[in-house]
């Protein structure tokens, strides 16, 4: 099956991507506008298949949670905040929507959006991998500073010029002719 091009951008994914209680998540109302569903309508299909969400698929957030979320929001549009606290979805969780929310799109988002975590999981390893490296350097180094600014000590005072040694004058007595 050849795939068609999704209206939604790799970056709407990935800026849909939160860090909630040190998992990566997408929110219902992200994943609901993602499926081009209602927020309501995909809660419903999670509600009705509840077994299938384990808390390591999905949570609900708490009042301090949701609260933090819409204060990092500039801008709170009028209306678009539902009074009831959102469902959080790990990885799994938005593997399994693709079970229950049984259409042709929400098969190609549930592709895209796993393409995303993938992404992201091999850029966090090459981040790890860099900073590793960089602790190995910074250890390597370790000592070495005293080291380096003798060598650059040593490298000025070769650079300076001495003074050039004074001749000593010594007293000259001058015979006086009688």
């Amino acid at each position: 099956m050849a795939s068609k091009q999704l209206p939604i951008s790799v970056e709407r994914i990935e800026k849909a991507i939160l860090l909630v209680r040190g998992q990566k998540v997408i929110l219902d109302k992200d994943l609901a506008v993602l499926y081009g569903v209602e927020t309501r309508v995909l809660k419903q299909a999670v509600r009705r298949n509840r077994n299938r969400f384990p808390s390591d698929f999905m949570f609900e957030l708490t009042k301090e949670e949701n609260r933090s979320l819409r204060s990092q929001n500039v801008i709170l549009e009028p209306g678009r905040y539902s009074k009831y606290l959102p469902f959080a979805f790990t990885e799994q969780g938005v593997a399994m929507l693709s079970s229950i929310l049984n259409s042709e799109r929400a098969i190609e988002v549930n592709i895209a959006i796993m393409r995303v975590f993938v992404r992201l999981r091999e850029m966090m390893a090459t981040h790890k991998e860099l900073s590793l490296k960089l602790v190995e350097l910074e250890e390597r180094l370790e000592g070495h500073d005293e080291q380096i600014q003798n060598i650059f000590e040593a490298i000025r005072q070769l650079m300076t010029t001495p003074e050039p040694p004074r001749k000593r004058i010594y007293p000259v007595k001058l015979k006086m002719a009688a």
